[in-house]
């Protein structure tokens, strides 16, 4: 079997470089293209030499379109605007597609679901195979614990991160809404300032640290009477992420088209 060919999305940047990485020590991938924003100083770069493994001879462009016929997948943690457009080609092509970027609206969402009637898209706030086995837990024990236990969701990430709270969070929010059988939207509570009142049952807080060079740390609290729960995952090196994208790209490319994410990538949809 050829190895798989796959682009780069957003390959100047941090997750970028830990892709362009993690491919070259995966066997059986192999590295079709580097994109990045228009405008960028690294356009015209060695994606090798950026990542530190020395140049491959694969310079970053502007323009994924060209790339697409060539490869097989595209790998893309950038930003909701970039991300449509790239799972557009994708579907346009019959590609695979992993995302994980993060802070897409539902609009966004809307568009990228459309995208999967042609494409195979995986798509994840955390492609971390820990993250999503958490993810997994939080959906049990909220089904097993009764509402007399509230639910906090707590996150940290670095300075630099754009988005709050992170699209794991959100995952971790989600599956908790799940295994209550409530919907998130109507039990989120994304702040708290002032005089607030005294918390609703049924509620699902967030709470949200940036600083320093946290890679990510979230924690699910299930906080009863006279007791409390704690499920946490640290994320140490964004290799993790990588690692766990390239396995959902493998996975994906013995799919049919559609929507998928992490929980079926790791078979713990029904956990």
């Amino acid at each position: 079997m050829s190895d798989m060919r796959l682009i780069v999305a957003g390959a100047g940047g941090r997750m970028g470089r830990t892709l362009v990485k993690a491919i070259a020590e995966t066997k059986g991938l192999v590295l079709a293209g580097a994109v990045e924003g228009a405008g960028s100083p690294l356009l015209g770069k060695d994606a090798g030499e950026l990542a530190g493994i020395g140049a491959n001879g694969v310079k970053l462009t502007a323009d994924a379109a060209p790339l697409i016929d060539k490869a097989d997948g595209i790998i893309d943690f950038t930003v909701p605007g970039a991300t449509v457009a790239l799972a557009a080609l994708a579907a346009k092509a019959g590609k695979v597609h992993v995302v994980g970027t993060t802070g897409c609206s539902a609009a966004d969402d809307a568009k990228i679901g459309e995208a999967s009637k042609n494409a195979i898209i995986v798509k994840s706030g955390n492609m971390s195979l820990g993250v999503n086995l958490l993810a997994a837990l939080t959906k049990r024990v909220a089904k097993t614990l009764d509402p007399s236990f509230d639910i906090e969701v707590l996150e940290m990430h670095h300075n630099q991160k754009i988005d709050a709270p992170s699209g794991t969070a959100l995952l971790l929010g989600q599956a908790a809404a799940q295994g209550r059988g409530i919907d998130l939207k109507t039990h989120e509570v994304m702040s708290r300032v002032g005089h607030t009142g005294a918390r609703k049952p049924g509620d699902i807080g967030f709470a949200t640290l940036r600083g320093g060079t946290v890679v990510g740390d979230h924690t699910v609290m299930f906080a009863g009477p006279a007791e409390r729960i704690e499920l946490t995952h640290r994320a140490a090196d964004r290799m993790i992420f990588a690692r766990g994208a390239l396995h959902a790209a493998l996975w994906a490319a013995k799919q049919k088209p559609g929507l998928y994410s992490m929980m079926d990538v790791l078979g713990l949809k029904d956990f």
